[in-house]
């Protein structure tokens, strides 16, 4: 059987050959908008629109007055809104049963842009192990290859995106996968700071911008390793959790 190619987006404007190339694309931006995802659907919330601007958010809470409204800008709570980015907030009581409107400087773009992906996944290091296995699963089922897509922040390189996907690629069976030179050196920053992720990943840029906002528990969280087995999937608008199995989730 010919091995699963691995490719690794290191910026996410080029998603689009992620997607011109049919792959399955798994969007990471560990802080914070993909770990705020899996966490909001791993307590109940029922689905999550992502808005790429403000103004789109706030439109489609117009139409679904009954949604909650949650994002950030420059890292904090924009006005009006009923919930930051900090993944802390979406606790079962607030967002148990309920559709969530989210925008975010950088993740929600980054998800935006591989709408039209045959499969798009999110991944963060709260579901690493998950994530893979649902990748490979359907890439082995329909022999398309895997592309890691780091949403980074506003268009640069983000350090614990990067690592997150190192951490998703020592999970993949290298028996299996081809991998991008990208990919390798992911792998290799991962296995240099898997034994001390959290105060690694506080290097960071965006981790030292999210601490002097007093975000430092956000930080913590973010960096817990498989703590949830949760693959979001965003389909037709809204992300939802993955079920490879229901025929909902067949390919377009």
């Amino acid at each position: 059987m010919p091995l699963i190619p691995l490719n690794l987006e290191i910026f996410a404007k080029d998603t689009i050959k992620a997607v011109q190339r049919g792959d399955i694309i798994i969007v990471i931006d560990v802080l914070r908008c993909s770990s705020t995802i899996i966490t909001a659907l791993a307590n109940g919330a029922k689905g999550i629109v992502p808005a790429k601007t403000l103004r789109e958010a706030r439109a489609y809470r117009q139409e679904h007055p009954e949604f909650i409204l949650a994002g950030e800008r420059r890292g904090l709570k924009p006005e009006g809104f009923n919930l930051g980015n900090s993944p802390l907030e979406f606790s079962p009581e607030t967002i148990k049963e309920k559709h969530i409107i989210l925008t975010t400087t950088s993740g929600t773009m980054a998800i935006s842009l591989a709408k039209d992906g045959r499969w798009t996944l999110i991944g963060a290091l709260l579901n690493v192990k998950a994530v893979t296995e649902a990748a490979m699963k359907i890439a082995e089922k329909e022999k398309i290859g895997i592309s890691l897509v780091l949403a980074g922040k506003k268009g640069h390189f983000s350090l614990e995106d990067f690592i997150c996907a190192g951490a998703i690629v020592e999970s993949l069976p290298t028996k299996k996968v081809k991998h991008s030179d990208a990919a390798l050196a992911a792998l290799l920053a991962f296995q240099q700071s898997s034994r001390s992720l959290n105060s690694i990943v506080q290097l960071g840029d965006h981790a030292q911008f999210l601490k002097s906002m007093g975000f430092e528990a956000d930080i913590e969280f973010c960096c817990r390793l498989n703590a949830f087995g949760i693959v979001p999937v965003y389909r037709n608008g809204v992300i939802d959790p993955l079920d490879i199995l229901s025929q909902r989730w067949r390919p377009k």
